[in-house]
């Protein structure tokens, strides 16, 4: 069922859209003082995006497609819909902005240009939900460029020079992936026209794959270059790190919902709805997708490894977990491109815990790297408890969500007949607990060092919440929902329904 069979719930789309646009636009106008105000507005919009996704779920799980069309150019279009790919993408960015934005109140209180900040702040919500909902690939690059641009000057907040030298290489690198996605996206709207996203890809596109194999391979190429960047594949991922210098809730959001998700979320649609998986598998230009995929998950933690600064171990463990969803897209199976789908969903929950935590430890301790992190457990244990679920979830120990997407991943490829990545897995798995338990074990099993500046007679007998609680709710929800994520994940609606509905479409209808 498209827009056209209800013509009022084809404007959600739009809706979802505008609900943080509008509130954004309005804050950048606000003055500093006006602090009541711009939190009502920042959270105005995102109860009423949460609303209006929670009112799709049903219906789209269903086998609704909503579609809101508008004609940009003769024969192109801005075109918004809703299937379950992009809602499990605009449900993700939804409930973790609400939750990111009661953090950012917090933890930003006494920062400077505030209402420039949660401006840019709703823009880049607003290009990731207008990613989530595109429905052609024109409308696709227009949010996926706006995405870059406006959260250059978030990732520049502070004004430092580490800052400006972080949002520089972060622009370089996303803007250069951004032309090559530009030429791509031009140079098959050329050879087909405008290319629309269709459970099983476009025919247009399978057309040009049979006339002209060698050219199809070609944009194909270009395409997942062009949005690799973005999904940090090696070796265009050294933005990612360097970009770790903003702000926690903005590190929070390029690593579980805007900038690296719109990544992979492109390489997903690019595979599955444009080309069609068939077709890109006849082309045989998926092996290598996915041993690119491979070589960066190994990659990724390995450099983990030797990252002292929290949030520089987290960004590496981004580099590599992002790379999960990207080989499942990439395997021919259902089930292996149903864990890397759901993964989509299972590394933002466990990723914005790990950031919040990282951002709790900092605004509360002045604590930055894993070394001074010993006995802080015992000052923190919320906190601490937090950190511990979503750090096994990466992982992939049971009952946590990240156990999931391992499973089917691992699972579709003996599928598939590609048991090389169960080495990937492994060998990831392997990686996970040697950057993580040591961190999990020093803030729960060591001693505090003695020369701590937190660790005096005051701290340890400190009594009550250990942290703000507008900073420290936000990371038990996303903590909880990590682990319901993986102990509900057969029930109706959950992730991973909606994620075998994306794959069964992709391959059998």
């Amino acid at each position: 069922m498209n827009g056209d069979a209800d013509p009022v719930m084809s404007w959600i789309p739009l809706a979802i859209l505008l609900t943080s646009l509008l509130p954004g636009l309005v804050i950048f106008t606000l003055a500093e003082r006006q602090v009541r105000l711009r939190s009502a507005l920042n959270l105005f919009g995102a109860l009423s995006k949460v609303g209006l996704v929670i009112a799709l779920i049903p219906p789209v799980a269903s086998g609704l497609r909503l579609e809101w069309r508008q004609p940009l150019l003769p024969g192109i279009d801005l075109v918004f819909i809703t299937d379950p790919m992009s809602l499990l993408f605009v449900g993700l960015s939804t409930l973790l902005w609400l939750l990111t934005t009661i953090y950012a109140i917090a933890y930003l209180e006494k920062s400077e240009n505030r209402s420039r900040f949660f401006g840019f702040f709703s823009l880049c919500v607003t290009a990731t939900v207008g990613i989530a909902l595109s429905g052609n690939l024109i409308t696709f690059l227009i949010f996926f460029e706006m995405l870059t641009l406006v959260t250059y000057p978030l990732v520049a907040h502070h004004g430092t020079t580490e800052a400006l030298r972080g949002a520089r290489a972060y622009l370089t690198y996303t803007l250069a992936g951004g032309i090559v996605l530009l030429a791509a996206v031009a140079l098959l709207t050329y050879l087909v026209g405008p290319v629309e996203f269709l459970s099983k890809g476009a025919p247009e596109v399978a057309e040009l794959a049979t006339e002209r194999p060698a050219a199809a391979a070609a944009v194909f190429a270009a395409l997942i270059a062009g949005l690799g960047v973005k999904a940090a594949l090696v070796p265009v991922h050294g933005w990612l790190p360097v970009a770790m210098v903003a702000p926690a809730p903005v590190s929070a959001l390029l690593h579980a919902v805007a900038v690296v998700k719109a990544g992979v979320f492109g390489i997903v649609r690019v595979i599955h709805n444009v080309f069609g998986v068939d077709v890109a598998a006849d082309l045989g230009v998926l092996g290598p997708v996915a041993v690119l995929a491979g070589i960066t998950i190994v990659y990724g933690s390995i450099k983990a490894l030797s990252q002292d600064g929290l949030k520089a171990r987290l960004a590496y463990s981004t580099v590599s977990q992002l790379s999960y969803i990207t080989l499942g897209a990439a395997i021919v199976s259902v089930t292996a491109t149903t864990g890397g789908v759901v993964h989509l969903v299972h590394q933002g929950l466990m990723k914005i815990t790990l950031f919040f935590c990282a951002g709790l430890f900092a605004e509360v301790l002045s604590l930055h790297k894993v070394s001074e992190l010993a006995g802080v457990g015992r000052r923190m244990p919320l906190t601490s408890a937090a950190f511990t679920i979503a750090a096994l979830g990466m992982i992939g120990i049971p009952p946590v969500a990240g156990f999931i997407s391992k499973w089917y991943l691992g699972v579709g490829a003996l599928e598939a007949g590609q048991p090389w990545v169960l080495a990937v897995l492994a060998a990831s798995t392997l990686l996970n607990a040697a950057y993580f338990l040591p961190v999990v074990y020093a803030l729960w099993f060591k001693d505090p060092d003695e020369g701590a500046e937190w660790y005096v007679e005051e701290h340890r007998q400190r009594r009550g919440v250990e942290a703000p609680m507008a900073l420290l709710s936000p990371t038990l929800v996303t903590a909880a929902l990590s682990l319901a994520a993986g102990l509900a994940a057969g029930l109706a609606y959950s992730p991973l329904s909606l994620a075998e509905l994306v794959s069964i479409r992709s391959y059998l209808e």
